[in-house]
């Protein structure tokens, strides 16, 4: 089967004086080419998934490539047989993933990078602590086995979760080696140029993220359990980074096993049993109109205009 559109997750910290000088040419080729999805600019880099016919990807990504620093940037890929994304942002941001740590330079003194064929031998050390750093949400659905969850709901919470996770493992006299993981690698820069920072000197983390785990190890020889969560329509993939068995509540911006899809609890675009009590019923029929108003939007062949993206917020 042919998959018509072609998804790039990126990014690429670097220095970019003027974000906004750059956007213009940036959304306008986007658009030209027929790409959508969300490209966040800052200072500190780009950060992005795009969605589009293979030829207008590799264009934007030339132009990418021809910023300040970039010439080096790696993007993964994956298929789909339709497009994952409603529209084309490009966005202007203090931070292409926010930690809230305005005086960090990801650029200076981030840990060391493992390759994804030498990743098990790193987390199966009984000598490494391995730390999951993204939201709890996301390892929710999948982990590696062993593997810490901070149970944050956002990257902002991570500097107060490891600094208190230091405390109590100095307190036990234990000054393991650190090995970390995301999706695609970039809070991983973040958090081990943060570890550094704070003065922990064996940190590692997993050289493109779960994404490039799971395309390029096998299944037979993973360690990996469950699915990813991926912040576009396809919501998770598993090995070889083939679409997962997910949903999203469009509510809650949770993602629903096949179980919480059969709950009585689940309406589409309106509640899941993991927000039906954290709603009330007026906001059930606020949402309950807006998913009626995107399927007649969809009926019509035209994108509903409230209807949400979170894609390249992370990775």
């Amino acid at each position: 089967m042919s998959h018509p559109v072609r998804i790039a997750a990126l990014y690429h910290f670097t220095r970019l004086e003027d974000p906004a000088a750059i956007r213009p040419e940036l959304l306008a080729l986007c658009e030209a080419q027929g790409i959508r999805g969300t490209l966040l600019l800052a200072r500190e880099g780009i950060n992005g998934t795009i969605a589009g016919p293979p030829d207008g990807v590799a264009a934007v990504l030339e132009l990418i490539r021809q910023l300040p620093g970039c010439a080096s940037l790696e993007a993964k890929f994956s298929q789909a047989d339709a497009m994952p994304f409603n529209r084309m942002k490009v966005r202007l941001k203090k931070e292409i993933v926010t930690m809230g740590q305005p005086d960090l330079d990801p650029l200076e003194g981030v840990g060391t990078y493992v390759d994804p064929q030498d990743w098990n031998a790193l987390i199966s050390d009984p000598d490494t602590i391995v730390i999951d750093t993204r939201n709890d949400y996301e390892v929710q659905i999948g982990s590696f086995a062993g593997a810490i969850d901070p149970r944050t709901k956002s990257f902002r919470e991570f500097p107060d979760w490891f600094r208190a996770k230091r405390a109590e493992l100095e307190a036990e006299g234990r000054t393991p080696k650190i090995a970390m993981f995301c999706t695609g690698g970039i809070r991983c820069e973040k958090s081990t140029a943060f570890a550094r920072a704070e003065g922990v000197e064996e940190v590692f983390h997993l050289k493109g993220g779960i994404l490039k785990y799971l395309e390029e190890v096998p299944a037979d020889d993973s360690l990996w359990q469950g699915e990813c969560f991926v912040f576009d329509e396809r919501v998770s993939v598993g090995h070889g980074l083939v679409q997962g068995t997910h949903a999203l509540c469009r509510a809650c911006r949770r993602p629903l096993s096949p179980p919480d899809q059969a709950d009585a609890r689940y309406e589409e675009g309106v509640s899941c049993p993991r927000c039906f009590d954290e709603r009330s019923d007026e906001q059930r029929a606020r949402y309950a109109e807006r998913q009626r108003q995107e399927r007649l939007a969809a009926s019509r062949g035209e994108d509903h205009v409230g209807r949400r993206e979170d894609a390249g917020k992370d990775g």
